[in-house]
């Protein structure tokens, strides 16, 4: 494909970065007001300002749902000035709208830029996930197994116990069992309240976050954002679609999804070189929340790229009031 030659995924990171830094500027004002939907909103209006000064022909392909659900942002709309390479767009404005609402860490705003044709079309369903970080023979664990082997067999291949395992899982009823299971092998579980791209990206920076594995099931739109973090900064992830009725299963169909039971890996959701920037709202344990000073307001950004397999952590600080 011709297209995939123009992608300079050198030049637009750094453009990339400039949409999660509005985005995140946007939504900060709305951090701990307790409207969500006000915080989401300033954000999706913001990303799509900056999306739309990119010389870039972009298609939403993970965005905030159909058309007729999302005015902005929407799956299939788009972005970009239509000058410059053909790409594919993934985003979540705001990964964590409870989480900014209520002032609580790890609320992001999230990008993820690749050629056109490469980023997978996940409808809006859940998705079975489970993850871990660079350094492991491939395949060492799978959604075949149960999770405690996946535990054990993650144990084995570092040469440590399972008590010595830490697992991140999504605080959700659905995940009773689930977390029953892990913590019966002696592991341990980071649960966390929302956010799971962020529980994912923890998996590729154990020796920062403690977090060796994700697992459990979390929206397939987040899952693709996942797999591409996950691309730049190495590691595995698997994705299984969970259909719940017919109504999911034709929004499958309608994002040209065929085979139902397809566990996806982190290359079948992400296949060519992508680009990604998050930046933080509220404090987390991956990026700083923004933060207010006279005059200025500063921001952290992970920026990646899976080409060169590049991380870099931008703090931008930017006036509020220019002469």
């Amino acid at each position: 494909m011709p297209h995939t030659l123009d992608f300079n995924d050198r030049m637009l990171s750094l453009g990339l970065a400039r949409v999660s830094e509005k985005a995140a500027h946007a939504s900060a004002r709305l951090i701990g007001r307790g409207d969500e939907k006000a915080a989401d909103q300033a954000a999706v209006n913001a990303m799509r300002e900056e999306l739309n000064r990119l010389d870039i022909k972009g298609v939403v392909v993970i965005g905030e749902g159909e058309r007729d659900e999302a005015p902005m942002l929407f799956i299939g709309e788009e972005v970009g000035t239509g000058d410059g390479p053909e790409v594919d767009i993934a985003l979540d404005p705001l990964e964590g709208t409870t989480l900014t609402a209520k002032d609580m860490p790890n609320a992001l705003t999230v990008i993820a830029m690749a050629p056109r044709g490469t980023l997978l079309h996940a409808p809006d369903v859940y998705m079975e996930k489970l993850a871990i970080g660079p350094g492991y023979p491939k395949d060492i664990v799978s959604l075949d197994m149960t999770p405690a082997e996946r535990v054990h067999a993650l144990a084995k291949a570092r040469g440590v116990t399972c008590e010595d395992i830490t697992c991140c899982v999504l605080e959700r009823p659905r995940h009773e069992d689930l977390i029953a299971e892990i913590r019966d092998t002696g592991a341990s579980i980071r649960l966390i309240t929302d956010g799971d791209v962020a529980g994912v990206i923890h998996c590729a920076e154990s020796e920062i976050t403690g977090i060796d594995m994700y697992m459990g099931s979390g929206g397939a739109p987040e899952g693709v954002l996942a797999a591409s973090a996950l691309k730049c900064m190495g590691g595995q992830m698997w994705g299984k679609l969970l259909f719940r009725n017919d109504d999911e299963r034709a929004r499958a169909a309608k994002a040209g999804i065929t085979d139902l039971n397809r566990i996806y890996a982190r290359d079948d959701m992400v296949t060519r070189d992508v680009i990604f920037a998050a930046t933080g709202v509220t404090n987390g344990s991956i990026v700083q929340g923004v933060k207010r000073e006279p005059g200025y307001l500063t921001t952290e950004t992970l920026l990646m790229r899976s080409k060169t397999g590049s991380v870099r952590r931008m703090i931008y600080r930017n006036p509020t009031h220019r002469r």
